[in-house]
C-alpha cells in the first residue's frame, strides 16, 4: 500500500513534518509521501479542504491557524478531539473523516521522557501560559495525567476561562493575568509556554519576565524555530531546567503515523536528529 499523507495550515512550508513522517515510514517499511497543502486565510477554506480530500488522502495533520475551522468540514470528532475543541489529524474510516487531536498526547509523551520525575508528584503545581488551541490540548492532556493543580494566565481572561471550563472535580485552576504570573512564578514545578511569542522572526521577545522563577522549576516552550527560545535562555541562566518544544511535534507526529497506519514506530535517535535539525536551521 502506497500512503498518502499530509498537513493542512498557514504558513507551513518551512514545516519538518515531511520529513518526520517520512522517517516513520521507512522504519515502519512503508511506501508513501507526506505533502503540504498550503491554505491561505484569503482562500474560501470549505472548498480547499474538498480538494484536499480529492487527493485520496488517507489522513492529514492540522495546524495554525484552522484547528477549529476543520471541525467543520469533517463527519466525526473522537472523543479526545471532541472534549478538547481542536483537531490536529483527520482521519479516514469507512469513508468518512474523523477528527482526532494528537496534540495533549505529543506534549506529556515528551514531557514523560525528558522530565519523568514531575509525573510522581501529581500535586505538582504547574502554570500554563497562553490560552489558545494549543493551550487546551496541554491542559486536557496533563489534566489526564491527573495533575490537580493547573493555573492559566492569559491576556483575555474569558479564553482562560473557557479552558478552565474543562476541568475535572479534582482538577482545581485559577485563572490569573500575565502580571499575576510573573509575581507568583517561584511557586510553579512546570511553567509552559503555549503561544507563538518568541517564534521567529521575533526571537527576542517574550511573554512574561522570569525574575521570580525558582531554579528548580521546569520551563517549557512549545515553539521550536528557534528551539532555544528567548524565553528558555532566560530561565537556563536562572538555573532552571528547560523543556524543548520540538518533542511535542515528534510524539503527537508518531501518534497520528498509527493513527493512520497501525503502525507502531520507535522514535530512536529522532528526538536528538529533529534537535539537530533544528539548531542547524
Amino acid at each position: 500500500m502506497n500512503y498518502r499523507l499530509g498537513l493542512i495550515g498557514f504558513p507551513i512550508q518551512q514545516s519538518l513534518s515531511p520529513w518526520i513522517h517520512q522517517q516513520f515510514l521507512k522504519q515502519a517499511g512503508l511506501e508513501g509521501d507526506y505533502c503540504l497543502f498550503e491554505i491561505a486565510p484569503d482562500r474560501p477554506f470549505e472548498k480547499e479542504i474538498s480538494r484536499v480530500k480529492n487527493e485520496q488522502l488517507d489522513g492529514f495533520n492540522v495546524t495554525v491557524p484552522y484547528k477549529k475551522r476543520i471541525i467543520d468540514c469533517l463527519d466525526d470528532l473522537d472523543e479526545d478531539a471532541r472534549a478538547i475543541g481542536a483537531v490536529n489529524t483527520a482521519v479516514q474510516r469507512n469513508g468518512k473523516w474523523i477528527g482526532c487531536n494528537t496534540d495533549w498526547i505529543g506534549y506529556t509523551t515528551g514531557l514523560k521522557h525528558h522530565y519523568p520525575s514531575i509525573f510522581q508528584n501529581t500535586t505538582s503545581s504547574i502554570l500554563l501560559i497562553g490560552a489558545g488551541g494549543a493551550a487546551r490540548g496541554i491542559f486536557y492532556g496533563l489534566m489526564k495525567e491527573g495533575f490537580t493543580r493547573i493555573d492559566i494566565a492569559n491576556r483575555t481572561q474569558s479564553s482562560a476561562e473557557a479552558i478552565a471550563a474543562l476541568a475535572r472535580t479534582n482538577t482545581h485552576t485559577s485563572v490569573i493575568t500575565l502580571q499575576e504570573a510573573e509575581n507568583r512564578l517561584a511557586q510553579y514545578d512546570l511553567i509552559v509556554q503555549t503561544t507563538n511569542i518568541g517564534m521567529k522572526p521575533n526571537v527576542t521577545d517574550t511573554i512574561i519576565s522570569l525574575e521570580q522563577l525558582h531554579e528548580d522549576s521546569i520551563v517549557s516552550d512549545i515553539v521550536y524555530q528557534p528551539l532555544n527560545t528567548e524565553f528558555l535562555h532566560q530561565a537556563s541562566q536562572k538555573g532552571a531546567s528547560i523543556h524543548y518544544g520540538h518533542t511535542m511535534l515528534l510524539y503527537q507526529a508518531r501518534t497520528a503515523f498509527e493513527l493512520w497506519t497501525s503502525k507502531q514506530v520507535p522514535v530512536d535517535d529522532m528526538d536528538e536528529q529533529l534537535k539537530r535539525k533544528l539548531e542547524g536551521s
